[in-house]
């Protein structure tokens, strides 16, 4: 009999495999673009998109605001949304620290995004065996999420201006040092003319003694 042959294991048990998959899920909503195993990948597909089409069957009112909606509309709404956020946590943070409501962001900016499609939100990608167990990897996203930008190659550049201010400055710094020997120069001009002073009255006190 084939009982319990249906999906991955992963060698998990239920609540274990239900964790995992409740953290990926919420992972790829919040990035929109996650890295994993290729098994883990195609099994999350399912979870994901199951979400989105449920928050998907209320139409035009999963994403309208509040105030607009009836009160039947209203209840359809909150039915679905505690659907949603009875498998996913509420909130994520992003790479750059933001929170995101998730269970928010499924019910009003996915389902707007998709609207057009009757599945198949998400895209996965191969991306070679992984360095040390060689396991399969792969990156899942959705297929509108925006390109990934190569930070190394969209920093910008200095300019040459900017490249030859040092140099410029360098001869600056150099004329204070020349200026220098100078006023070492100055105080010993000055005692010339007093040592020879002093000088002459010596000679015109022997004189008159």
């Amino acid at each position: 009999m084939r009982h319990k042959k249906a999906g991955r294991q992963f060698g998990r048990d239920t609540s274990s495999r239900r964790a995992m998959f409740r953290n990926l899920t919420a992972n790829l909503i919040t990035h929109e673009r996650i890295e994993t195993t290729d098994a883990k990948a195609k099994e999350l597909r399912r979870v994901a998109e199951r979400l989105i089409s449920k928050a998907k069957r209320l139409g035009a009112v999963a994403y309208t605001p509040q105030g607009s909606l009836s009160a039947t509309d209203k209840a359809r709404r909150l039915h679905a949304e505690r659907l949603v956020s009875a498998y996913i946590p509420r909130f994520g943070v992003t790479a750059a620290g933001d929170k995101v409501d998730i269970v928010e962001k499924v019910m009003i900016n996915l389902t707007k995004r998709f609207e057009t499609r009757t599945g198949g939100y998400t895209r996965i990608t191969k991306l070679g065996p992984r360095r040390g167990d060689g396991a399969a990897l792969a990156m899942i996203e959705f297929i509108d999420a925006p390109a990934v930008v190569d930070k190394v190659r969209a920093a910008p550049k200095p300019a040459p201006a900017e490249a030859e201010a040092p140099e410029a400055a360098a001869p600056e710094a150099a004329a204070p040092e020349a200026a220098a020997p100078e006023a070492a120069e100055a105080p010993e001009a000055a005692e010339a003319p007093a040592a020879e002073a002093k000088a002459e009255d010596k000679k015109d006190e022997e004189k008159a003694e």
